[in-house]
């Protein structure tokens, strides 16, 4: 098993970026895990720019299958007074796989401090049962935990997750990692055998410091329109706490 700071800090420089490999264990199907290719591009946009200040949002298009040796490339398009943009894309021997948009900005003086509730469940306690993924798929890197939490919505997941080997990342970069760790919320309403694809994914972080105990993390995901081979879905990320970390959307094709 690689882990994710291996595949982060095994990258040959090049112009604009770096060049690393995408192992065959942090797959999904033809493609790399989507938690994975944020994760690399996001290192790459903070690689491209000193003291940058706290990432605040993404937007990720995930274009096309990567998978194997990628390019990793980064710029920035501005940085004013208060924010940097940067761009980040990933190449495949295919073309473009990924293209990234990330947001960084300090904590600004403001008279609205609105927050959202913590909630109030909990990682499993120690000894617990967890779930890992098979072998040569992402998830066995990951292990998950699902209380089988009532009142869920038909297409709606819930469920507690770590990386088997979390230490030594960027917070950012743990935390967006994690965002993605669940299959899209459709899935429940389908054969498991169906194919699904992520598009477009917006995650906004809600805090400058994400942070969590043991790796734990509880993500949500639902999807509240799935018609005509394309889906909406809301997604979550609370810490250990019950502290929500981060919240986007992501656009997804159903092909069955």
């Amino acid at each position: 098993m690689t882990t994710l700071a291996e595949i982060l800090a095994d990258r040959t420089p090049i112009c604009g970026g770096f060049q690393c490999r995408i192992p065959a264990d942090w797959m999904q199907g033809r493609t790399s895990f989507g938690g994975l290719s944020s994760a690399i591009a996001l290192q790459a946009a903070l690689l491209a720019e000193p003291d940058l200040p706290p990432l605040r949002s993404a937007q990720i298009a995930f274009v096309g299958p990567l998978a194997g040796e990628v390019n990793v490339t980064a710029l920035k398009l501005r940085r004013g007074r208060n924010a940097a943009f940067l761009q980040a894309d990933i190449t495949s021997e295919a073309g473009i796989g990924l293209r990234a948009s990330f947001v960084f900005m300090d904590d600004q003086p403001s008279a609205v401090d609105l927050a959202a509730p913590t909630v109030a469940h909990r990682p499993p306690p120690e000894g617990t049962k967890l779930w890992t993924g098979p072998a040569g798929f992402f998830a066995a890197n990951m292990e998950f935990y699902d209380p089988k939490y009532p009142g869920l919505a038909p297409a709606e997941l819930m469920r507690w997750g770590r990386m088997k080997v979390h230490e030594g990342l960027d917070p950012f970069i743990h935390a967006v990692t994690m965002a993605d760790a669940l299959p899209p919320a459709p899935i429940r309403l389908l054969n498991p055998s169906t194919p699904l694809s992520s598009l477009t994914w917006q995650i906004n972080l809600l805090t400058p410091t994400p942070a969590t105990t043991d790796g734990w993390w509880l993500i949500g995901a639902k999807a509240d329109h799935a018609r005509s081979g394309g889906s909406s879905q809301v997604m979550r990320l609370w810490n250990a706490d019950g502290v929500l970390i981060a919240e986007g959307m992501q656009s997804v094709a159903l092909f069955g």
